[in-house]
Formats: structure tokens, sequence, C-alpha cells
């Protein structure tokens, strides 16, 4: 097992554990010279807080590890696509490169939508590798919302 398959596997753990919560299901982990540093899974329900994505949290976590805002030299991986909001968290944070399973045509801003990483006013752009256990994710989440309907 590559270390690549290895962060994404734990990415998508998070995601099941955000689905037993009942929470839309989508899992990060931070990893910071090849060890997980922050690994996180949606929370925006358990918290009421729209911003608590599963990117969000794990990057607030791994700046908290650090001891700073910056994450230079960190890798992403997460289970789906990034929104806005969390593709100018991974650029603000400085993220060095951003891993992701599924492609989110809706909601996602990376290769979807405004594609934040394009934008003249976008100041990081991490490396981007999409595709990652693309399947995998995209099951977690049909079968989450195939539940609640």
């Amino acid at each position: 097992m590559t270390d690549t398959t290895r962060f994404m596997d734990a990415a998508l753990e998070e995601a099941r554990q955000a689905a037993a919560r009942g929470e839309v299901p989508i899992g990060a982990v931070v990893v910071l010279d090849g060890k997980i540093v922050a690994a996180a899974g949606n929370r925006t329900r358990e918290l009421n807080d729209v911003t608590a994505h599963a990117e969000i949290q794990a990057i607030r976590q791994a700046a908290a590890s650090v001891g700073g805002e910056r994450l230079t030299g960190a890798d992403l991986y997460v289970t789906l696509e990034p929104c806005t909001m969390c593709a100018a968290a991974i650029s603000f944070a400085r993220i060095r490169r951003l891993y992701y399973g599924a492609e989110d045509p809706k909601g996602g801003a990376v290769d979807n939508g405004v594609r934040f990483y394009a934008s003249p006013t976008c100041h990081h752009v991490p490396d981007v590798y999409s595709g990652l256990a693309e399947q995998e994710a995209a099951d977690i989440l049909r079968d989450f919302f195939a539940g609640k309907r």
C-alpha cells in the first residue's frame, strides 16, 4: 500500500465516521513530513457551524499542532472536491498539495464551479491531484443520501 493510498483511506474512514454521526460524509486528513497531523470529518450539524467542513476542521487541528496558521509543506487528502470556502482556506494555509476523491459538479470549486485556483486573486495554488479512491468516496456519499430518502 502506498502512502497516498494509506492517507486517502484515513480520509475515507473520517467520512464514514461523519456519516455515523449523521453528518454529510466527507473526511479529510493533513499530512506533514509523512505523518498524519490532523484528521476530521464534517461537523456542521453537531457544532451548528456552517464552516465546520472536514477540510476546515483538519486545517484548524493541523495549525494548532504546528503552532501557526501556515501549513507550508503539508498535504491535504479529502474525499470530495472542496467548495469555495475550503479551497480558499487551503490556499490561505499554504497547503502544498491537495488530493481529493470524488468530483463535486454542484458545489466543487477546484475543477468545477468557480475554479478558485485559476482566479487571479488566488495567492497560493496547491498542486492538485483528483480522482483518488473516487468511486469509494462517491459510493459513501451516494449511500448516505439514499438512506435519507
